[in-house]
């Protein structure tokens, strides 16, 4: 079984992110996408919110699970869970140079993992979660940031800055 994990903070996913999902769905026997957990990270959303907006996102998708992991090496939990690739996604040229040096260093603690690198059609090749969330607060941020998010995640961002 081809099974592969993609990994990332998802706060929040992005359409960049569900593409990424969506390609890596259709190359793999099962999928697991990892929340990954960063105690140095500021979040503005929950692991538990983020769980439940790419279950709300992925719901279609019957290869996939939905999983959480922290305080270990990416590589060392797709070990633990009998993934044989990981799963990147490349938009720069600064992204291709920190994820080629993640994946020799992966390699050289599990050589039995693959990591695979997609490239983002040019429509989410800027698109990032810190991006989004840089967009909300002056006039007409709705609309800015709504070509950027799955419809579950644009309520819940809507919800969270204009309670009503």
């Amino acid at each position: 079984m081809k099974r592969a994990v993609y990994a990332g903070s998802f706060d929040p996913v992005t359409n960049g992110h569900l593409w990424m999902i969506r390609e890596a769905v259709e190359l793999f026997d099962e999928l697991i996408v990892a929340v990954g957990v960063n105690p140095e990270k500021h979040c503005t959303f929950s692991v538990d919110e983020r769980v439940e907006m790419l279950r709300a996102v992925t719901r279609g998708f019957s290869k996939l699970r939905v999983d959480v992991f922290e305080n270990q090496f990416l590589v060392n939990y797709a070990q633990s869970i009998g993934a044989n690739y990981i799963i990147r996604g490349i938009r720069t040229a600064s992204d291709y140079e920190y994820e080629r040096t993640m994946r020799y260093i992966n390699s050289d603690l599990h050589p039995d993992i693959t990591t695979i690198f997609l490239l983002p059609p040019r429509e989410y090749a800027e698109v990032s979660s810190t991006m989004v969330k840089g967009l909300v607060g002056p006039r007409g941020w709705q609309n800015m940031i709504r070509q950027y998010l799955p419809e579950p995640v644009y309520r819940k961002l809507i919800a969270m800055y204009q309670p009503e």
